[in-house]
């Protein structure tokens, strides 16, 4: 089989498409794929790294504070669509795959017009603007929440979950002990995504002292850019901080509660592995949905959340 998979901007949006692409090696070894980014995010730097062939068009975001940068957007948009139907012809694909971000919607809005099987997927509880835009151009839609099928054609909406919580059940397990804990104390486990989040890292900096000598012990994953501000805190030994995490589900599995935010594929994996979470959702993202992600877990029993604007060292 041949595939076109495309999908940007963020990790929840390229991890998934990179678990989809795992999954139909797996079901077909033969099949051949073509990956389509953008040229400026960080997809340019992570899906090389695993072999997959990968070309960029040059696509952007709508501004909202700034209209007049829109004209070079909707140029972009323009420029891309004729760029994307050149490359799915000499592809010539079974199918094209979006996971999200605003790189899909030259490349499926291509694929649809020149006539190919088309297939978009939503990680999050509320729809993106370009999965609500392209819908009305595909075959099928994927949801991993049900809270946002509401939001498509429901004729062609299928529940799938987000494809990382299968990836995360099949990844090796990595122990506690490889971080230097002790294997028979549970293990809390902090994390603010691959980038932090400094507002809720600095909370969690000040509980730090509250830590020690507890029965529990903590790693607590600051994230590259925080990482430099925290790296030299003294620390009890039952505490540990690192910016990064290779293989976090692997991890997980060896984690007794887990505190972090409410991004899409962070929660398939919670939910996959089934560890205790408090999520503190981010408020910095598109329609709040990292918020109305961990309600969908909340309100099922599944987890416990702590708003940012409520979030102090006592809590």
């Amino acid at each position: 089989m041949k595939v076109i998979i495309s999908a940007g901007g963020t990790g929840g949006h390229i991890y998934p498409a990179l678990a989809i692409i795992n999954k139909i090696k797996e079901m077909e070894p033969k099949s051949e794929f073509l990956y389509i980014g953008t040229h400026n995010r960080m997809e340019k730097d992570i899906v090389p790294k695993y072999g997959i062939p990968f070309k960029t068009i040059e696509i952007y975001g709508f501004n909202r504070k700034n209209p007049l940068k829109n004209i070079k957007t909707v140029t972009a948009f323009i420029s891309s669509l004729t760029k994307a139907k050149k490359m799915i012809k000499e592809f010539n694909p079974d199918i094209v795959i979006g996971v999200g971000g605003y790189v899909t919607g030259p490349v499926i809005y291509a694929a649809h017009k020149l006539g190919y099987k088309t297939f978009i997927h939503e990680q999050n509880s509320v729809a993106g603007k370009a999965n609500i835009f392209l819908s009305k151009y595909v075959d099928k839609i994927g949801i991993s929440f049900l809270e946002s099928k509401s939001e498509f054609p429901a004729s062609k909406v299928i529940m799938t979950g987000n494809p990382c919580g299968e990836n995360a059940l099949k990844m090796d397990k990595i122990s506690k002990s490889t971080y230097g804990f002790d294997n028979n104390k549970d293990l809390v486990l902090f994390v603010m995504g691959s980038l932090g989040a400094a507002t809720v890292n600095d909370v969690i900096v000040s509980a730090i002292p509250k830590f020690k000598d507890k029965k529990y012990q903590v790693l607590f994953v600051t994230g590259k850019d925080y990482y430099e501000k925290v790296k030299d805190l003294k620390v009890s030994k039952n505490v540990k901080i690192v910016p990064y995490v290779e293989g976090l589900a692997g991890l997980m599995k060896d984690t007794t509660l887990m505190v972090t935010r409410a991004g899409a594929s962070t929660l398939s994996e919670i939910y996959a592995l089934g560890i205790p979470s408090i999520l503190i959702p981010s408020p910095y993202v598109p329609n709040n949905h990292q918020y109305k992600n961990a309600m969908s877990l909340v309100n099922n029993g599944a987890a416990l959340m702590i708003e940012e604007k409520d979030l102090n060292v006592d809590k």
